[in-house]
């Protein structure tokens, strides 16, 4: 559901990018938020993957990755640098390989053993890049109207067709938010 936020209340949570975003690093994204601090907010962009395999740049980091495991581009901020989420069991400890974000989301210390973590992780993804926002600028943005906030799903992390996470997240709104789903990727073209 949308609602008014706050930078620190967003970690753990979606921002969507709405039509009138018109920045093409953020056309049509999805964003969970993974931190905020007294420098600003960061996230990774969710439904972005490349045609890279994590393995071919992260080793047996990729045996962990979840489908499809390609490397994703999490923004447009060091896109050299990598951030890594993992979803733990429920059942099983993590240690300090894993920082919880929210709940059972967390990242993962891309320098540690992935042993050390394969049978605390029922998923992980990996992202090159990040969203980043300098203090009070996501506020801005979001009260323009570029992005709405809405909570995010145990799956969107991970979801198997990242390419549809924009329009289903829309979609599952319903009333008039569902309806932005549909719109147009050239409203000249309608």
């Amino acid at each position: 559901m949308a609602s008014p936020a706050t930078t620190e209340s967003l970690v753990g949570r979606l921002l969507v990018a709405t039509p009138h975003l018109q920045d093409p690093n953020f056309d049509r994204t999805v964003v969970i938020m993974v931190g905020y601090e007294e420098d600003g907010a960061l996230g990774v962009v969710l439904n972005r993957a490349t045609q890279m395999p994590v393995s071919e740049v992260l080793g047996d980091w990729g045996e962990l990755a979840g489908s499809p495991a390609v490397l994703f581009e999490g923004g447009p901020v060091q896109p050299e640098a990598a951030i890594a989420l993992g979803w733990k069991k429920t059942d099983k400890p993590t240690g300090p390989s894993f920082r919880t974000v929210t709940g059972r989301l967390g990242t993962l210390d891309l320098s540690a053993d992935p042993d050390q973590l394969r049978d605390s992780l029922d998923s992980m993804r990996v992202f090159a890049g990040y969203a980043g926002w300098a203090p009070a600028q996501l506020e801005e943005e979001i009260s323009a109207g570029a992005w709405m906030v809405f909570d995010a799903l145990p799956g969107d992390p991970f979801s198997n067709q990242p390419e549809d996470l924009w329009p289903m997240v829309w979609k599952r709104q319903g009333g008039l938010l569902a309806a932005v789903a549909h719109y147009p990727t050239d409203p000249t073209l309608n």
